[in-house]
């Protein structure tokens, strides 16, 4: 058997419900501000993932009793962030599904200017690099596979770790902050 997770679960509908229950939820989303400023659940604050640990102090003193229901575009991200809390011993709920799965719901949202997320802008990224490299291998010199080679190596550990350093990068551009 193996060890539990000590990380809750609870999808989007419960949290919803909890919140009209009259429980306190706190809703803190880790996507880019970008991100964040196209859709998001009513209600949450934006705390992006790559300053998290700066706002530890005033996170465990948002979460009160109860814990942070943590979210971000499918729940990747927000699972780190679970993570990261957790080990502060903070306690936290990620939302299976992330905001697509809040939006797929039909729970209430509120809405900016939209913007390429980040899933997309590292698929748009790597593509584009790969593509580059396969190219110029071919036309240039074929050491410049090694290019297509690297990026096909980031994507394998960012599927094996769910750690992705091209996103990290992409979520500090200027155009993904506020």
């Amino acid at each position: 058997m193996s060890t539990a997770n000590p990380i809750a679960n609870a999808s989007p509908r419960d949290v919803e419900q909890r919140r009209h229950a009259g429980e306190p939820v706190v809703i803190v989303d880790v996507r880019t501000p970008a991100e964040f400023r196209g859709v998001h659940a009513v209600g949450a604050r934006n705390v992006p993932l790559d300053v998290l640990d700066q706002h530890t102090a005033e996170l465990r003193q948002a979460a009160g009793t109860g814990p942070l229901y943590m979210i971000c575009q499918g729940g990747g991200r927000s699972r780190q962030a679970c993570e990261r809390l957790a080990a502060q011993q903070i306690a936290v709920v990620n939302i299976d599904g992330g905001t697509n799965a809040w939006v797929a719901a039909g729970l209430p949202v509120e809405r900016g200017k939209q913007t390429i997320s980040l899933e997309r802008q590292v698929r748009i990224a790597a593509g584009s690099l790969a593509l580059t490299g396969a190219l110029l291998a071919w036309f240039v010199h074929p050491a410049f596979v090694w290019l297509s080679a690297f990026i096909g190596a980031g994507l394998l550990f960012a599927g094996v770790t769910d750690t992705c350093g091209m996103g990290m990068m992409l979520a500090k551009m200027p155009w993904n902050r506020s």
